[in-house]
């Protein structure tokens, strides 16, 4: 993925496809735990950009609540 900077809004483009990023709801499945959120995509090739509050935040309380079982 990469970023363009245009009149101080962040635009973000498929690496793949060079097409802008969308927001939409993605499934995020994780040892058989499933949680949705809103992210950025690809409308072409459904690739997801995966941020850093989701992966450091949801991810990983669904992770440590998994190994404390």
């Amino acid at each position: 993925m990469s970023k363009t900077e245009n009149q101080s809004q962040t635009v973000w483009k498929c690496g793949k496809c060079n097409v802008e990023l969308s927001r939409g709801t993605i499934i995020v499945a994780y040892l058989g735990n499933e949680i949705r959120v809103e992210e950025l995509k690809c409308a072409q090739c459904g690739l997801v950009l995966i941020t850093e509050d989701l992966a450091l935040g949801k991810m990983f309380e669904v992770e440590q609540s998994l190994e404390d079982k």
